[in-house]
């Protein structure tokens, strides 16, 4: 679908005494966006520079960036050329500046201000976001071992399993896999397993595996 980063995301570095701090976070509205930058002035609000940029959209429509008083294309632009370059949406990226009394120049900044994104959504960490099913099974105690086999073999994530007087299964599998993983199933337990519930979601993966913790 797209890529965007997992978590918040912070970093910062040195260059000429001047401090930058570059902070990312995941953002689904353009509201979001506008809250996160608010949120980071305000943290900083004795900073010389708090430059942002970011894009929403899983067709990255809406682009917006602010150089924050840096000469004009040294400090958004370059940011947002970042986002572009590695592909991502959904996300804001803040780059606060505490000036050391030395002037960098234009390519300075250029690739200060690249670096603070760089080293933020490096931070946040890059990930896939993918179409997924949160599905819910219900069978007999009997089938239970060759499932969880199966399961393994496919490297499905399982989620919830619940022993009442039948064994009711959550597992979070790809869009695109999902009617063959079922097919599956139902050759596994002689079409003896039900469905019970199934919802679309989209979920973060990396290298094809799906991210721990907020995925559970």
């Amino acid at each position: 679908m797209y890529k965007s980063i997992y978590e918040y995301g912070e970093d910062e570095f040195i260059v000429k005494k001047s401090r930058f701090i570059g902070y990312a976070k995941p953002c689904e509205t353009e509201a979001d966006a506008i809250a996160f930058i608010d949120e980071i002035k305000k943290k900083h609000y004795d900073a010389t520079h708090n430059c942002s940029a970011y894009i929403i959209g899983e067709n990255s429509n809406i682009q917006r960036f602010n150089d924050d008083g840096e000469p004009s294309g040294t400090a958004g632009i370059p940011m947002i050329e970042v986002l572009k370059k590695e592909g991502l949406t959904n996300l804001c990226v803040v780059a606060t500046r505490y000036f050391g009394g030395v002037m960098l120049g234009a390519g300075g900044l250029v690739r200060a201000y690249s670096k603070s994104c760089k080293i933020a959504i490096d931070n946040g960490i890059v990930v896939d976001m993918e179409l997924f099913y949160d599905a819910k099974f219900k069978y007999d105690y009997s089938y239970h071992g060759k499932i969880m086999n199966y399961l393994d073999s496919k490297n499905i994530k399982i989620g919830n399993i619940d022993y009442q007087d039948f064994v009711y299964l959550n597992i979070k599998v790809y869009n695109s896999i999902f009617e063959s993983v079922v097919a599956d199933l139902d050759n596994i337990t002689s079409a003896e397993i039900e469905l019970v519930d199934k919802n679309e979601i989209i979920l973060a993966t990396r290298d094809g595996e799906l991210m721990e913790g907020k995925n559970d």
